[in-house]
């Protein structure tokens, strides 16, 4: 008599293999889609030239670039230069030059840098190579912060 576990198992295996086709095709674990984002920045007219950029979407993972020599800055999320999620966002620019071992200057206001303070924001709605922030002194000074305890050795 012929057995009818060999159809059987075929028909489960081929499903399994179709589900787990779909899964791996739907992008392994859900990843948000993001499109890809490179821009400048730039204080009172002229490029940033070290540092970083964080855009911080609510829900969502950040993502980061280094500010170049030229203020170019390219965004990453989950790798190098993968993106930013779409939707309207915060952004922070931090940049900063050590002067001493225990001192720095900040190289735009400390009001960019912080989430809670920055007026940044960036809408994201597809890819992107010029997207522009603009920040200014307004009048402030760079400020010279001390980072650590000084020693007399």
């Amino acid at each position: 008599m012929p057995s009818s576990s060999a159809p059987r198992t075929c028909r489960f295996a081929t499903v399994w293999g179709c589900a787990l086709a779909a899964f791996l095709l739907a992008g392994c674990g859900g990843r948000p889609a993001r499109y890809p984002v490179s821009g400048r920045v730039l204080i009172d007219g002229k490029p940033i030239t070290t540092g970083f950029v964080r855009v911080l979407p609510k829900g969502d993972r950040m993502s980061y670039g280094n500010i170049e020599e030229d203020g170019r800055f390219t965004l990453g999320c989950y790798e190098q230069a993968d993106g930013c999620v779409p939707g309207t966002h915060a952004a922070t620019v931090t940049s900063t030059t050590r002067l001493t071992e225990t001192t720095r200057r900040w190289n735009v206001p400390r009001r960019y840098a912080d989430p809670v303070t920055t007026p940044l924001t960036v809408t994201i709605d597809g890819p992107t190579s010029d997207l522009k922030l603009e920040l200014s002194w307004d009048g402030e000074q760079p400020e010279v912060e001390f980072t650590g305890v000084e020693t007399d050795e």
